[in-house]
């Protein structure tokens, strides 16, 4: 015990202070720059003379870029016909009558100069919501890749629309491909001599990630993709089977372009879907279109219209991106601006108080 103090003082341990040191030894980063932060270091000091001309600069470059682009999408000729048929002058209009089925309408249209090819046919929807999230997830992508397993058990998120009213599963289940665009249209140019047959072509309309990796028809050891597809129902809306979508092979099943296409959901509740190419481009004259109206908008006062553009090297008609680079463009010339002024003006005093 200690005197006074009522505490007894614990031996030094014999060995202890060297075996922490040669912890603390054995643990310290070797003494190279790198790891003791010796570096050589550049750090720029933002002076005037070298923020003014970079704000400036980036200014010019920016409003040079968006005007580029602003321009460059003018310069892409696109225009929209309306075939919803709400209004009753509407070619159309006697195609939303109750009860009305395998209905066809017409629009005539008028091209004033060459369209170079290949010019794009979308359709357009107006008040249509697949971004809504219930929406969205309704679908098997398992499903969709061909799995067999999941072919006759879909997944639960695509209820209700997963088994019909007899328990038999359907293929392809959800709400997003119940609610396939089923509208077709065939395009006619007018001639002198008679009317003319405009080729659309349908190849390549998907993404090429969609055709080839995420969609895939179920494969049978024997036995055709009808035979495949025996056991399961089509949607409820589809007028036929899934493996019945076309005649080629290569376009038929899960990997029919125009149902790809229809699949990958848009963000906006206003959007457009590619349908078809003219790889041909479209001579100035009139034209036709000969509408099949299958698909019914008016109950949630949604819009119908078919559009056709031309393209450039930043692809359709988007003035978006060139607005926008010319609005950061002029915000950095206005900043350099300001900031020039402010400069000036408190330079001098600055200098008389270090005199």
């Amino acid at each position: 015990m200690s005197p006074g103090t009522g505490w007894e003082t614990a031996p030094e341990m014999p060995g202890s202070s060297r075996e922490e040191d040669g912890a603390a030894s054995k643990n310290k980063p070797d003494n190279t720059a790198f790891t003791q932060q010796r570096l050589p270091a550049w750090q720029p000091f933002l002076s005037a003379g070298y923020v003014l001309p970079a704000f400036f600069l980036l200014g010019l470059i920016f409003i040079a870029i968006g005007l580029g682009l602003y321009f460059t999408s003018n310069n892409i000729i696109e225009f929209e016909l309306d075939y919803t048929g709400n209004s009753p002058n509407s070619s159309c209009h006697h195609c939303t009558r109750n009860n009305t089925t395998n209905c066809k309408c017409t629009i005539h249209f008028k091209v004033d100069k060459v369209l170079p090819g290949p010019v794009f046919m979308y359709y357009k929807l107006s008040n249509f919501y697949q971004n809504h999230r219930k929406y969205g997830v309704s679908r098997d992508d398992d499903q969709l890749n061909g799995d067999l397993d999941y072919l006759k058990v879909p997944s639960e998120y695509c209820f209700p629309f997963r088994l019909d009213s007899q328990g038999r599963p359907i293929a392809p289940c959800g709400a997003i491909a119940d609610s396939l665009f089923n509208d077709s249209f065939v395009v006619y140019k007018i001639n002198s001599s008679g009317v003319s047959k405009v080729s659309l072509n349908g190849k390549g309309i998907s993404w090429w990630s969609d055709y080839n990796v995420k969609f895939n028809n179920p494969k049978s050891d024997n036995g055709t993709l009808e035979q495949t597809f025996q056991g399961t129902v089509k949607p409820n809306n589809w007028p036929r089977p899934a493996y019945e979508l076309a005649t080629n092979p290569e376009n038929n099943g899960f990997i029919n372009e125009d149902f790809i296409v229809w699949m990958r959901t848009a963000a906006l509740p206003t959007f457009r879907k590619l349908y078809r190419r003219i790889d041909d481009g479209m001579q100035p004259g009139n034209y036709s279109v000969e509408i099949s109206y299958n698909y019914p908008v008016l109950s949630f006062n949604g819009q119908k219209r078919i559009t056709f553009s031309t393209i450039s090297w930043m692809g359709g008609r988007n003035a978006f991106l060139g607005i926008a680079y010319l609005v950061c463009g002029s915000a950095c010339i206005v900043t350099g601006i300001v900031m020039f002024i402010v400069y000036i003006k408190y330079q001098g005093q600055h200098v008389f108080k270090e005199e």
